[in-house]
């Protein structure tokens, strides 16, 4: 059985974490098929958006704890080692999502634990169930944010309440996380899956080709000067301006109808 699972349905892949029995913690295993599946749908051109839920009673209770403590009492790793873990290991995640040109959309219920909670942060877009529970909770055992978290949360929520949630661990329910702009929208857990489908099915049904640029040029400005984002803007409307699907989308408004897009 597959420790993440992908399923393509259309122009959306759904990427389950399917560990409920260590409520979806980000073990070696998780990891891998997780980088393995955004890669995958990242390069099949027909996939715009990239959906991550946790199978069973939460999202992700984060790092595997009993794995962390083997690092230091069996494997006796040095201060190298552990950071060779992080480096070749969790960190994969992070720059996988952040060089992806999909759409990531993390849909969360239940508890979003340390590293899990820093999975949803660093997706472009997160929804909740009203049962979401996110939590920073590294200095409870001891540690720091080592997947990005200190990096993710400031850029969504404001340095204040990234602080916040970092140094008193304590837990941010689903309407405060809504209020803080943690997550775009709270709904029942029953309706969580198909509100998720529903923003992501949003997403897919623009231009695929035009959405892969927008992810790219927002990533891009994020540290660009006004002037490289405005220079970059410009080859990439170029582009796309001499596709099908922008006749197409222009074409579908004059005449009332809706779009058919084939990403040419």
């Amino acid at each position: 059985m597959a420790s993440v699972e992908y399923q393509k349905n259309g122009r959306i892949v759904q990427l389950t974490l399917n560990r409920p029995d260590t409520r979806n913690a980000l073990s070696k295993d998780v990891i891998e098929e997780l980088v393995t599946g955004l890669n995958r749908a990242n390069e099949d051109s027909d996939v715009s958006v990239a959906l991550i839920i946790g199978a069973g009673k939460g999202f992700s209770s984060g790092g595997n704890l009993q794995e962390l403590r083997a690092m230091t009492t069996t494997d006796k790793l040095s201060p190298q080692g552990l950071a060779d873990w992080y480096l070749n290991g969790i960190q994969q995640i992070p720059l996988t999502i952040d060089a992806v040109d999909i759409v990531t959309i993390a849909a969360v219920h239940g508890h979003a634990i340390g590293a899990g909670c820093d999975l949803a942060a660093m997706c472009d877009l997160r929804i909740a169930a009203d049962t979401a529970s996110f939590s920073e909770s590294f200095l409870r055992v001891g540690l720091i944010p080592g997947d990005g978290g200190a990096w993710f949360l400031p850029r969504i929520i404001g340095l204040a309440r990234a602080k916040e949630m970092l140094f008193t661990a304590n837990p941010v329910k689903a309407e405060k996380a809504l209020h803080w702009g943690l997550v775009s929208e709270v709904v029942s857990e029953e309706k969580l899956e198909e509100a998720a489908l529903n923003m992501a099915t949003n997403i897919a049904n623009l231009p695929p080709a035009g959405i892969r640029k927008a992810k790219q040029l927002v990533r891009k400005s994020v540290t660009d000067t006004l002037a490289d984002s405005l220079e970059m803007a410009a080859y990439l409307q170029a582009d796309l301006q001499q596709m099908d699907d922008h006749l197409e989308a222009i074409d579908s408004i004059l005449e009332k109808r809706k779009p058919n897009f084939t990403g040419k």
